[in-house]
């Protein structure tokens, strides 16, 4: 990083921190927006729900020769009632990566003012950087299994002539949010000696 000789970064380095911050928040407020929208498609009537499909062969490609199997995975079914329940489930499933994702943006504003005041180590970064990681794991370990219960509940809703073809429980776990939740535990944890160092400095002069 260029740094001007009163410490100050340079006119380049303060639009770019700016830019990232902006950026930050609208992908911030895109992702309030979906998850409002999806709240009013879950709680509207009908609701649409993506249930996971087994042995549902595709007839189309069966005789397609260069294709040795095909089936489909899953169907989006339009129903005219759902559970309270599984409707607060759905709208969970769909939330929690919405508020991890929002959490996450708002420490990367944060962290961009706070460089762009030259104060990168204040105190209210570890805790802020801290519950962005606690965030990005939860949504990742949590969301699934709602969507997992939700649906579940759905095909329980459902006559056992159609509910055969779904499977009654099948979680789809996703490690990236995990992964990245770790990561950025480890920019914590640098941050949080940064903080250790730059009040022994201080004590030093």
């Amino acid at each position: 990083m260029m740094i001007k000789s009163d410490g100050r970064p340079s006119m380049l380095e303060a639009v770019t921190l700016g830019l990232v911050a902006t950026g930050a928040v609208s992908i911030a407020v895109g992702a309030l927006s979906g998850a409002i929208g999806r709240g009013l498609e879950v709680f509207a009537s009908p609701v649409a729900v993506a249930l996971p499909l087994h042995d549902a062969p595709m007839p189309a490609l069966e005789d397609v020769g260069v294709v040795a199997s095909a089936e489909y995975t899953e169907s989006v079914v339009e129903l005219d009632s759902v559970d309270a329940g599984a409707r607060w489930l759905l709208l969970g499933e769909s939330a929690l990566p919405a508020l991890a994702t929002i959490i996450v943006c708002m420490s990367l504003w944060w962290l961009g003012y706070s460089l762009i005041r030259q104060r990168a180590f204040r105190r209210s970064m570890v805790p802020v950087l801290g519950t962005a990681s606690l965030g990005l794991i939860a949504a990742g370990m949590i969301a699934p299994l709602l969507g997992g219960i939700a649906r579940t509940q759905v095909v329980e809703q459902l006559p056992d002539s159609a509910a055969d073809t779904f499977w009654t429980f099948l979680v789809r776990f996703d490690p990236s949010p995990i992964g990245w939740g770790i990561a950025l535990a480890l920019v914590t944890t640098a941050f949080e000696v940064g903080q250790r160092m730059q009040r022994d400095t201080e004590g030093l002069v």
